[in-house]
């Protein structure tokens, strides 16, 4: 099939490279901006793992191949997918308005976008408007679900796939578009579109929820001098509640991963059913980016001024160089306001870095994460890279200047940390 895809969001581009790996032929249409400004210079926007090299492969098999967003899709064009930013949606409409006025054409459009609840339903209202009789037309909900890290595989091999759709003729070509994502075993779950948007929502909100109260179960595990990694293993062994998501730590980040929960909290309030759930979810996890500063506050009685503190991980979660909201953000601030410098580690989330904060004098950013520890009166393990799990511990001691871990994601054993000659602090470990 001839796929459109605008947007310039990394759905977009792992949207665009899968479907046309696939045999596909796909027009990647990014809007004007930095990412468009990225790609015409052959950098790439997003830091995810394989996205590159696909992308390469298929515009060299010329499978794929981009173009600009003011461009209408061409008459052979089957399937439209808009992979739009938030703040895109006036530009959907327009889009929307445009392909409505070609009155004899058929239009699929798969909405992708975080757009409010309901938006599809508009979209698809817009399209249809003015229609010649006998022309097949729909607007249909597939919310991305792309876990950044791993967001081709999540793609390509998906564990559900939620279509929101009310039309039989779509539902025959989004099946036949992603055919070759669904053949172990059906997991395309329809749902009628403002369904398939909430339901987004809602999966979000559950995960944070699960994050926000195994936080707070961790800050009671300390009081009480419990140790949390046995409670999470005994709660996990429950059945009806299950592994996933039951890791305390310093908190969650990522752009849409927070922006869904805001936005559930949000379409809640508005519609004066209100959720104080959710806003002591992200209460807490605001709460919880401090988490480590104020053990570090704590261990060194309030005085910090004139401290170097060596961070381990800058990105909001391991795979990719986004700081999106990152918990490393909110810690590296509350340091500097105590007059400490910080060493930052990462590997990838570097050159973000730099780009957010600038050249400083207090940022100390280092390509090598034992050179990152040198001096260092605390070392904080803030993102679970692999790269941090198996740490010289004989190294770092001889490197750091004080020898204090600071474990922000439950990684490391606490035992073998202190008798490896440090003071360790861990959420919620005995």
């Amino acid at each position: 099939m001839h796929l459109d895809v605008y947007g310039d969001t990394l759905t977009a581009l792992v949207t665009a490279a899968a479907l046309s790996s696939t045999g596909h032929q796909v027009t990647l249409r990014v809007p004007a901006g930095q990412v468009a400004d990225d790609l015409n210079a052959y950098r790439m926007p997003y830091q995810e793992p394989g996205l590159e090299l696909m992308l390469d492969q298929q515009q060299k098999a010329g499978r794929l191949c981009t173009g600009s967003a003011e461009d209408m899709p061409e008459d052979c064009v089957e399937g439209v997918f808009l992979a739009l930013s938030p703040a895109a949606q006036s530009f959907a409409e327009s889009l929307i308005d445009q392909l409505a006025a070609r009155r004899g054409h058929s239009w699929l459009v798969v909405n992708q976008s975080n757009f409010p609840v309901g938006t599809t339903e508009s979209l698809q209202l817009r399209l249809r408007d003015g229609v010649d009789p006998g022309v097949d037309r729909a607007v249909i909900c597939m919310p991305e679900m792309l876990q950044e890290g791993a967001a081709l595989q999540s793609f390509m091999r998906p564990s559900s796939i939620l279509v929101g759709c009310d039309s039989d003729w779509a539902e025959i070509h989004i099946r036949e578009m992603l055919r070759p994502f669904n053949r172990l075993r059906d997991v395309m779950r329809l749902l009628r579109p403002r369904e398939a948007e909430f339901t987004k929502l809602a999966i979000n909100g559950m995960l944070a929820t699960r994050l926000g109260f195994m936080n707070d179960m961790a800050s009671l595990a300390d009081a009480l001098h419990v140790d949390i990694e046995q409670v999470r293993m005994g709660m996990g062994a429950d059945p009806r509640i299950g592994e996933a998501y039951l890791y305390p730590g310093c908190g969650f980040g990522g752009m849409n991963f927070s922006r869904n929960v805001m936005s559930l909290a949000d379409t809640l309030e508005s519609s004066g059913v209100g959720s104080e759930l959710l806003e002591q979810v992200l209460l807490i996890n605001e709460r919880q980016k401090e988490v480590l500063f104020r053990k570090l506050w704590q261990h060194y009685h309030t005085e910090l001024n004139g401290k170097t503190v060596t961070l381990w991980g800058a990105a909001f979660k391991p795979g990719t160089g986004r700081i999106d909201n990152a918990p490393a953000l909110k810690l590296m601030e509350a340091l500097w306001a105590q007059g400490v410098t910080v060493r930052v580690h990462d590997p990838k989330a570097l050159p973000t870095l730099l780009a957010h904060y600038g050249e400083r004098a207090d940022l100390v950013l280092c390509d090598d994460p034992y050179e990152a520890a040198r001096g260092a009166d605390a070392l904080m393990l803030v993102t679970e890279w692999k790269d941090y799990w198996s740490p010289d511990y004989r190294r770092l001691r001889t490197l750091m200047a004080q020898p204090l871990l600071l474990d922000g994601r439950n990684i490391l054993d606490p035992d073998f940390v202190r008798s490896s000659g440090f003071v360790y602090y861990g959420i919620g470990r005995q």
